[in-house]
């Protein structure tokens, strides 16, 4: 079996000295009808196409147990198992998503492991098929600032259901994501607020390291379930400090991971400051493994990160923003709310190849709105979510043909209107 950090483990038998071939075979076998993730299973790979010219923009493959992402990708959040508004068949059949997340702090505490664990892991409960990744929960102790208490051994948090305290260490946290059974796990870390002085950038970057051996050393410890394989991604910390940042990305990378994660962005940091981050991070990450910034962003950050060398994405914007009535068109920016579009009798997109947004008019949309008709929410959802995949999708065309860089500035320009 291939662990989590790359080192080889290997089924140990009784310690007795050595056994008679035939005896060591039907002991395996017993063991293998026990325990059947014990089965050889292969790690998550990244195959490396196209590095545009005159860019670091790139297109790959990644390979997992559950199917293919092709890069650049990026993954509609499902923090409680669920993208919000969107049912399965929609994700696959008209959003195209390759891969969406689950979170770690939300899971464990509904429906919880135990239930995860009935059910055969998160793939099971929700019937999505393809690859799932699962954020630590680390941005939402971060984000629990007023009710968590952060010490060597964890974070103590309460919870923001009912009250009751909980502590995630490095352990629990790896221990939870096994049970909830993601393709991609990632790893316990601290995420400073922006800003941050240098003193306490430190000190949780370095607390992130520690916590991040106990990670694999746990996984080391302990055998994937479901019968597939579960890739450990650390994550880059630093804060906005140069030093910190690359002295970060050179302990992430001697890790020797399956693939790396850029924390710290996006968390109220000027958007030029969010690039050059993003810049000196991808510059100091392995060439041949996925580049993950979590957390981000508008369409034009998703351009922009593309070009410095970033293959993965996230963020809740495009079904939060929708939900709120924004919607990301291949045209421009809409509010669908406004009075402007209350006799516009035109698709809510004619430029996306979705059914629903050929289908129906912005007229329409915006009378789901005003009359708050939960069809308007699942609409927006699908439009913004769809968007997304096309947006990150033709970037991929546009590297392997060699016009990224010129399609780009068009692109951003279109996509940042305002209509």
């Amino acid at each position: 079996m291939v662990s989590s950090s790359g080192k080889n483990s290997v089924l140990r038998g009784s310690g007795h000295g050595s056994v008679e071939k035939k005896a060591l075979q039907g002991y395996t076998l017993h063991l293998l009808t026990l325990f059947p993730y014990f089965c050889a299973m292969a790690s998550l790979n990244f195959a490396l196409q196209v590095t545009a010219e005159g860019s670091q923009a790139r297109a790959g493959k990644i390979s997992t147990d559950h199917g293919e992402i092709l890069t650049p990708i990026f993954m509609p959040v499902g923090t409680v198992g669920s993208v919000k508004a969107v049912t399965q068949q929609q994700l696959k059949n008209e959003i195209n998503a390759q891969i969406i997340l689950g979170n770690t702090y939300h899971l464990y505490l509904r429906p919880g492991t135990e239930v995860l664990e009935a059910a055969g892991g998160l793939h099971k409960f929700n019937g999505w098929d393809r690859p799932i990744l699962t954020d630590s929960g680390g941005y939402q102790v971060f984000s629990l600032a007023a009710n968590r208490k952060i010490k060597e051994e964890g974070v103590m948090f309460q919870s923001h259901i009912d009250g009751s305290r909980h502590l995630f260490s490095p352990e629990s946290v790896m221990d939870i994501q096994r049970s909830i059974g993601a393709d991609i796990i990632m790893a316990f870390d601290e995420c400073p607020p922006y800003p941050s002085d240098y003193s306490y950038a430190k000190k949780s970057m370095e607390l992130t390291h520690r916590w991040l051996d106990r990670c694999f050393t746990r996984l080391d410890e302990t055998p994937d379930k479901y019968g597939y394989t579960q890739n450990l991604f650390p994550i880059v910390q630093g804060s906005t400090y140069k030093d910190l940042r690359k002295a970060s990305c050179d302990y992430i990378s001697s890790k020797n991971a399956t693939g790396n994660a850029i924390g710290g962005l996006s968390v109220g940091e000027p958007e030029d400051m969010m690039y050059e981050f993003t810049a000196l991070c991808a510059e100091n990450l392995p060439l041949a493994k996925p580049r993950y910034l979590m957390g981000v962003g508008t369409p034009w950050n998703i351009l922009e990160c593309i070009d410095l060398g970033i293959d993965m994405f996230d963020c809740v914007m495009p079904t939060r923003n929708g939900r709120n009535g924004m919607l990301f068109t291949t045209q421009g920016v809409i509010n669908i709310r406004n009075k402007k579009w209350a006799a516009d009798f035109s698709p809510i997109d004619p430029g996306l190849p979705v059914e629903s947004s050929q289908f129906y008019t912005k007229a329409y949309l915006r009378h789901l709105f005003v009359a708050n008709e939960i069809l308007g929410l699942q609409l927006a959802s699908i439009q913004n979510l769809s968007f997304y995949l096309w947006l990150v999708g033709e970037a991929r065309k546009q590297i392997l043909a060699g016009n990224f860089s010129s399609w780009k500035k068009g692109m951003i320009e279109q996509v940042k209107q305002r209509l």
